[in-house]
């Protein structure tokens, strides 16, 4: 019996080759991630520009309809002194007048509104729906924070899409402001 046990061929047992992916499963998501990235971030951005037109000749027999009689500047002074006036100081198609924040019949709130009515009313008439009043905030060296919160706020809640803030006043402007 001991022959035959040396006959016998003693084998080694092969193992199973095995590939541990791990690594390649990282690498591959984080390249899923960088491309994806980089394609979100190298997609072009548009911004809606409004920029002025000239005039067609309804625009002269309509207050509050294109150009500069869109725009609507409010000047803030001291002691929540808030004045405004359209178009142009030199020749405001409507004149300038104090006003108080908040609603109320002194209100800017209410003037907002009806300013910012009548010119979607006129733009929807021509055919360009959605342009409404451009208000322009001038808050003066006076005024303080909480004014311009609560004006951004009034223009909020009277829903105008379209203002600025600016801190140049004209020599007139400056002159209305401590007048009043």
């Amino acid at each position: 019996m001991e022959i035959y046990k040396k006959d016998k061929k003693v084998r080694s047992k092969k193992l199973k080759a095995r590939v541990d992916l791990t690594a390649m499963v990282s690498v591959s998501f984080l390249l899923i991630v960088f491309f994806m990235v980089t394609t979100e971030l190298g997609k072009p951005k548009i911004m809606s520009l409004s920029l002025p037109e000239k005039d067609p000749p309804t625009c002269r027999l309509y207050v509050g309809g294109c150009g500069e009689n869109r725009s609507l500047p409010l000047l803030l002074g001291d002691d929540n002194k808030i004045i405004y006036y359209m178009g142009y100081l030199a020749t405001p198609i409507v004149a300038p007048k104090k006003m108080k924040y908040g609603k109320g019949k002194d209100g800017i709130r209410e003037e907002l509104l009806k300013r910012n009515e009548s010119v979607l009313e006129y733009s929807s008439n021509i055919g360009k729906p959605g342009r409404g009043v451009t208000v322009i905030i001038k808050p003066s060296k006076k005024s303080n924070y909480k004014n311009l919160i609560d004006i951004l706020d009034e223009i909020a809640i009277a829903k105008i899409e379209t203002y600025t803030i600016v801190n140049d006043f004209t020599p007139e402007e400056s002159k209305l402001l401590a007048a009043r």
